[in-house]
């Protein structure tokens, strides 16, 4: 089921279900509906999950970095009335809703990430040099995941239309130098909001041991492995995915 976009004020958002708020943050180049399994479960479930189009290609180059869109979310947080929500975060998304949950730690009841970026950045927004080959961008859409299949024709051609969008680009790179210079690593012991770290064994965006310091770094988290898994495991296991999820929001009361 694709649900439709609502567009409210300068917000563009889908949203599903009543109950608990859950806030899911899409990354770089991650559409809404790569949450679809996220939210045809958990709008079932006694939560609202609400997925916003965050600004990443609309806003000035000023404004195009990790902060300004953790200020985002949190004016469109204050724009829906919410006291508190959970954030779901997916690479880039997950790096917004760390930041976010540094700079406003009473409005976060609990965070999820799950191939973040934040500790490790290497990865993102490099190796676009030959980014007119669609064969290329094809590999480097697929090493995104375990199974290459799951990287289908309509994902290759959004990459492929995203980096040769000389606007785009530029925001791309923006975004990725932003990403380096809001490394989390020394903030991470000061927040105490209860995190659940959902990992793919098989990521080479953001490798294995980046889950691991990011459980050794947060007081409060607990980290769970998906086998023959690459960056977006709510993608490639959804049924795994929302199973590990649905116990540890049982476990923590959530």
């Amino acid at each position: 089921m694709t649900h439709s976009l609502k567009k409210e004020g300068k917000y563009s958002y889908i949203e599903a279900g009543e109950g608990e708020p859950i806030i899911v943050l899409h990354g770089l180049m991650g559409g809404l509906s790569n949450f679809n399994s996220v939210t045809e479960f958990f709008s079932n479930k006694g939560y609202k999950i609400i997925i916003p189009e965050l600004p990443i290609y609309s806003q000035s180059l000023l404004k195009t970095n990790v902060k300004s869109f953790a200020k985002y979310l949190h004016d469109f947080i204050d724009f829906k009335g919410f006291k508190q929500v959970i954030l779901l975060g997916n690479s880039l998304g997950g790096h917004i809703g760390l930041y976010h949950t540094k700079l406003y730690p009473a409005k976060v009841k609990a965070l999820i990430i799950t191939g973040s970026s934040g500790l490790y950045e290497s990865a993102m927004g490099g190796g676009y040099t030959k980014r007119s080959d669609y064969e290329v961008i094809k590999k480097k859409a697929q090493d995104v995941f375990y199974d290459p299949a799951v990287a289908t024709k309509e994902i290759v051609d959004e990459v492929y239309e995203t980096v040769n969008d000389r606007n785009k680009l530029i925001k791309t790179l923006a975004i990725a130098k932003s990403a380096i210079r809001h490394n989390m690593a020394k903030d991470l012991p000061n927040m105490t909001t209860p995190v659940c770290i959902i990992w793919g064994k098989n990521d080479t965006v953001t490798p294995p041991d980046v889950a691991e310091e990011f459980n050794t770094l947060l007081p409060d988290s607990d980290l769970y492995w998906i086998d023959k898994c690459g960056h977006a495991a709510m993608m490639e296991h959804p049924i795994e995915f929302n199973t590990i999820l649905d116990s540890w929001l049982i476990k923590r009361g959530l």
